[in-house]
């Protein structure tokens, strides 16, 4: 990636603090979007000072098409779309406020598009481009009161398959890994810690991005890579 701007959504995150790393480690240009300045704190204390200057933080509403659309013009050139963006929800459907399905959606689904949609126009422009997003088991193998998230991460899905079709002649590849639990802070503090040695640790998933997000990977497209750990 030496060299590349990488455009990395959600990389002050639980999974960002593994996959920023493995990124700047293979020499690209990290543009991270940000919402919290805590969440900027916690992933410095992982980095060096030297890697730490090489990432531009924005603080950017991914929500919001009209700030991804600036953020994209105003980064010019992306060659990578790294998209950890995300949210778990649980809930019996019979009892799912719609609001709740909708922020699921909204979260795990339609900040995808956004970035995406963005993102390809881009990369439509400059003739490159590798866009990752992260999916979940949950989008091939839906659980109880997991209705709204396994829908969502469907759609994720759905998206890269279909930006893959409509990019196969293009140098652009768009691929997505579906984890099971990721070791993430945020994850044990909801679900406890017991069993977490099974789980997927960041670092190890961030080993997929990269490779999807490499050169190595360039004959790869509208992938979903299981990364299920032992769980």
């Amino acid at each position: 990636m030496k060299g590349k701007q990488v455009l990395l959504t959600g990389g002050t995150g639980g999974l960002g603090l593994g996959v920023t790393p493995a990124i700047l480690a293979r020499g690209a240009e990290v543009t991270i979007p940000y919402r919290d300045e805590k969440s900027i704190e916690s992933l410095k204390k992982n980095l060096s000072a030297t890697d730490t200057s090489r990432i531009r933080f924005v603080r950017a509403d991914l929500s919001q098409e009209s700030t991804i659309e600036q953020l994209v013009n105003e980064l010019g050139k992306v060659d990578i779309l790294i998209h950890l963006v995300g949210g778990f929800s649980i809930g019996t459907v019979h009892e799912m406020d719609y609001t709740d399905w909708q922020k699921s959606l909204d979260l795990n689904l339609n900040t995808t598009f956004l970035v995406c949609k963005h993102c390809l126009k881009a990369m439509r422009r400059h003739g490159y481009g590798r866009i990752v997003t992260v999916g979940s088991r949950g989008a091939v193998q839906p659980a109880a009161q997991l209705a709204a998230y396994s829908a969502a991460k469907a759609g994720v899905v759905a998206l890269t398959k279909a930006i893959a079709e409509e990019t196969k002649e293009l140098n652009i590849t768009a691929n997505t890994v579906l984890p099971s639990v990721i070791d993430t802070p945020a994850n044990r503090e909801a679900m406890g810690s017991e069993g977490a040695e099974k789980w997927v640790k960041p670092e190890s998933l961030a080993q997929v991005i990269c490779f999807l997000a490499s050169e190595a990977a360039k004959d790869v497209s509208g992938a979903a890579i299981p990364v299920y750990g032992q769980v």
